[in-house]
């Protein structure tokens, strides 16, 4: 299906068509264009070649410093946990108690203070699992304490980032499975700018951003991977990355402490059929980062906050196969984002794919 884009016209002799054609499309929640080039697809790929993700990682490994029982690097022990395990980071980006730069003597030279905490928290005791092969009660386990961070580290700091760096390719050294909580005292730079873009949206719209993206998105169907009655994941009109997802709540939630608990529930099943259809593209650990995205919280929590709409971004950097990833080099980062494949095209081929993980497909046959 081709997207509905304006400027659909005979021009040159021939129709314009999204899926043969370059053009721009314009993000609204960073304000941003990108340049889509999807002829580019045919091109033979001559690059860099990555290696796999190893197949056999132990369950347990007395060295992983995230395993049940182990020494971390600071001599302490880790408990003999069960489900999730939360820890303050070793070695943390930001620290509540760090001096403030001196005034600045100059406006080029300007500098501010930041202070925080920094969170780790493991998703199960097990190392050989991902949240895709987890049971849904403990992806279920995993959002709650996602929830339980927000809400008590939102009490006193303004951005509380949950985030996902899974694979090796995307910096993740250990794969055991976990992800990170940074907790700042300041907005960061993309929930700055995602406040302005929503904030003016609903000014302009009377309506909060991304209610009526997804709205429009559940109407359209064409950049639809999956959905169920509370939620929907979509490539979005405006992905940079091949196969980038954007979860979405379709009722007006601002935080992720705000879900309701059924609304828990489905978002534990959402997460686990669209990580499934991702390990099942190219049968692989399906390499990611992502995080998410809610309000602000701290002094914020006081102020009119309905602008914002709760959502998580999945940035996954594979491109052609398990071993081709997409760089962002050169034009991309002199100019501007630019894709090959079209958000419709990376749809497509991930709402065909199986929702059974490939690892219990081979299981059932062999």
């Amino acid at each position: 299906m081709e997207p509905s884009l304006v400027g659909e016209e005979e021009e040159g002799g021939g129709r314009f068509r999204a899926s043969e054609h370059q053009h721009a499309r314009y993000n609204p929640l960073r304000d941003d264009w990108v340049l889509v080039s999807a002829h580019r697809v045919k091109r033979p790929w001559q690059g860099q070649v990555e290696k796999p993700p190893p197949e056999d990682v132990p369950r347990w490994d007395p060295k992983n410093p995230l395993c049940p029982g182990a020494t971390r690097a600071n001599g302490e022990v880790n408990p003999q946990y069960e489900g999730t395990f939360v820890f303050p980071n070793d070695f943390p980006a930001l620290q509540p108690d760090a001096p403030e730069p001196g005034d600045s003597d100059h406006p080029l030279f300007r500098a501010a203070a930041a202070r925080g905490v920094c969170k780790v928290m493991c998703f199960h005791p097990w190392s050989d699992l991902t949240l895709p092969l987890m049971s849904l009660a403990e992806i279920r386990a995993v959002i709650d304490a996602w929830a339980e961070l927000a809400a008590e580290l939102g009490a006193s700091y303004p951005w509380v980032q949950i985030f996902e760096n899974k694979g090796a390719m995307m910096g993740c050294s250990n794969p055991h499975p976990h992800c990170q909580v940074w907790a700042s005292s300041f907005l960061p730079n993309e929930a700055h700018l995602e406040d302005r873009t929503q904030r003016q949206h609903l000014t302009q719209h009377s309506v909060p951003m991304l209610l009526e993206y997804a709205e429009q998105e559940a109407l359209r169907k064409e950049r639809l991977v999956v959905e169920n009655a509370d939620w929907l994941v979509v490539v979005p009109y405006w992905a940079t990355w091949p196969y980038q997802t954007l979860l979405l709540p379709r009722r007006h939630v601002c935080r992720l402490q705000d879900l309701r608990e059924d609304e828990r529930d489905s978002l534990a099943s959402i997460m686990q059929r669209l990580l499934i259809k991702y390990d099942n593209l190219f049968e692989v650990s399906f390499p990611y980062s992502m995080g998410w995205h809610g309000a602000p919280t701290g002094p914020y929590l006081e102020e009119d906050c309905r602008h914002w709409q709760l959502h998580a971004h999945y940035y996954p950097p594979l491109l052609r196969s398990a071993t081709v990833r997409k760089f962002m080099v050169g034009y991309e980062m002199l100019a501007q984002a630019q894709r090959d494949l079209t958000p419709e095209q990376a749809a497509e081929r991930l709402r065909s794919l199986p929702e059974v993980h490939y690892k219990q497909r081979t299981k059932e046959t062999s």
